[in-house]
């Protein structure tokens, strides 16, 4: 089974790279470093004992810093490796971890011998693996060293569960390569348990992302981005990690609503969730006939004045969010199952979402359910910018409203602060039994 998979693998790959090599040359696609993908990774020479934290991309990379911080505190003779399977996580793991990673990289190709070169340069005691990336070579080459696998901060939405029960008699077994898993929910339990893994192993500790503290640097590159953009006192609406056709959509509601405002007119922060768009969404402002600029643009005595500013870097989405008056979190409008609400509900934002938000399902439900957040009902993408310069509008001519819902967000997160403690006392176990197994292997 593990062979026709690999066989499997190995020809997606091969019939992949010549759209991901125009993707690299037409729209400025990173590949990252192969060399790391074929798990030709240099030895950590370390007499540490080793966790590996595997994150997929930025939004994995960003909900692993309570936890990292966590392991820090719990186990400081213990050195931390991350990797990230995307270019945008590399550079978010980076930024983040420079300090706290003995070593940042990509994660290897599903295939054996690239996994086991890099299991043989890493020698990890425990790879801990960001919500659900389950790659079944890596689990079971993990599980045939030794090596205990962790899945924390575990999510299985109903759509991701539906596509794995298709093929259940060979999760049945990927699964089953997995020590432990820490889930966000009740239900996230259930449907992994629903496809083979035993419950002894489960448990449920809530979301980490609710644990995301303030970071000082944030607060500073918010000065920066508002001394050289007008944002704070702008009534900044903010669109985040939006996706195609989103930004249109945006771009148009905008438009209505400054024609609303004609006394104190708005302004928008348009940031795309992939940076392989940004010269796509620099067209489209280019076309819409507003007054735009972009971050990575020489600064200039006009960026004051822009209506519309292209946020396109990595890393300081977050800033922005304690300029914004309003923000709206892409994804949701177009089908892609929504982005990162908590980050902006952190901060007191008044949030707006689409109607597709099922990766996020519970913590939407809840600032729902609270008041804490504004979902439009799904309707056709024609509708949309008409029914988002509405909500738009309404929130900003309603100081009072605005305040009120971001308050409740803030709360609804504070309450359920303390997910990153639960999954520490959950890999506990696997971190000190494996230190005594080490230390009493030194002694002899």
């Amino acid at each position: 089974m593990y062979l026709l998979y690999s066989l499997l693998f190995a020809a997606g790959i091969l019939l992949y790279v010549p759209t991901l090599a125009w993707a690299s040359l037409s729209r400025g696609k990173r590949i990252g470093d192969l060399r790391q993908r074929l798990g030709l990774i240099e030895p950590l020479e370390t007499g540490q004992p080793v966790i590996w934290i595997h994150c997929v991309s930025v939004g994995e990379t960003q909900a692993a810093q309570p936890l990292v911080r966590a392991l820090r505190e719990r186990y400081p003779d213990h050195a931390i490796v991350i990797s990230t399977v995307t270019a945008t996580g590399q550079d978010t793991a980076r930024a983040l971890f420079a300090e706290h990673a003995l070593r940042i990289f990509y994660f290897p190709l599903d295939l054996p011998f690239a996994v086991r070169r890099a299991l043989r340069a890493i020698e990890p005691q425990v790879v801990i693996i960001m919500e659900t990336e389950l790659w079944p070579r890596f689990l079971r080459e993990c599980d045939s060293m030794g090596v205990p696998t962790a899945l924390v901060n575990g999510r299985l939405s109903a759509r991701s569960f539906a596509r794995y029960r298709r093929v259940r008699w060979f999760f049945r077994r990927v699964v089953g390569h997995l020590s432990l898993a820490v889930m966000q929910t009740e239900a996230d339990a259930q449907r992994i348990a629903a496809l083979g893994l035993a419950a002894e192993r489960i448990r449920v500790a809530g979301n980490i992302k609710f644990d995301l503290e303030p970071r000082a640097d944030v607060a500073q590159t918010a000065r920066k981005l508002d001394a050289r953009f007008s944002l704070r006192d702008a009534r900044l609406i903010v669109a985040a990690s939006t996706h195609r056709p989103e930004e249109r959509i945006v771009i148009e509601a905008f438009k209505q609503v400054r024609q609303r405002c004609a006394t104190r007119r708005p302004k928008l922060l348009i940031a795309p969730r992939h940076p392989e768009r940004f010269e796509e969404v620099a067209d489209l402002l280019a076309r819409s006939g507003l007054a735009w600029t972009r971050r990575t643009r020489p600064q200039s005595a006009e960026d004051a004045r822009a209506e519309v500013v292209l946020l396109d870097t990595i890393g300081e989405l977050r800033a922005v969010y304690e300029l914004a008056s309003v923000v709206f979190v892409g994804g949701s409008i177009a089908p892609a199952g929504g982005h990162n609400v908590l980050e902006p509900a952190a901060v007191g934002c008044p949030i707006v979402t689409g109607a597709h938000t099922f990766n996020f399902e519970r913590i939407v439900r809840e600032l729902v359910a609270a008041e804490a957040l504004v979902q439009l009902s799904e309707s056709d993408v024609e509708r949309a910018a008409d029914r988002l310069a509405d909500v738009f509008a309404s929130l900003l001519a309603d100081e009072e409203r605005r305040r009120s819902i971001g308050e409740r967000a803030r709360t609804v997160v504070e309450r359920n602060r303390g997910a990153a403690a639960r999954t520490l006392q959950a890999l506990d176990p696997l971190l000190a039994s494996r230190n005594d197994l080490r230390m009493s292997a030194v002694g002899k």
